[in-house]
């Protein structure tokens, strides 16, 4: 085992991975560079992207000007709660559910 961290793309790049819905995707199939309106499909595609390798996590996050946190929150949502948990709607339902801390003790 190389020791690599998850977020370092392999030497050889494979041309394909599998996409969130299970086809074949390349990086022609990604959202365009200057996209703005990031749908849970489009952050799917690049969550499936950079864990297949096509590109890395700073690769991804320097394409579509993303901050390193925006792309590891869709990796998080995707990991507890499926594509479906990237919805827009339901962003803030599951964004108050990981930040919610018992009340403090108030004397």
């Amino acid at each position: 085992m190389s020791g690599q961290a998850a977020t370092k793309t392999p030497a050889i790049r494979p041309q394909q991975v599998t996409g969130p819905n299970g086809t074949p995707i390349g990086l022609q199939d990604l959202p365009p560079p200057d996209t703005t309106r990031w749908v849970m499909r489009r952050k799917a595609e690049v969550v499936s992207a950079v864990r297949g390798g096509l590109l890395s996590i700073e690769e991804a996050c320097e394409r579509w000007n993303l901050s390193l946190e925006e792309l590891e929150s869709w990796q998080r949502l995707i990991d507890r709660y499926g594509v479906r948990g990237l919805r827009a709607t339901r962003l803030q339902q599951y964004r108050g559910n990981e930040r919610r801390s018992p009340p403090a003790d108030r004397r």
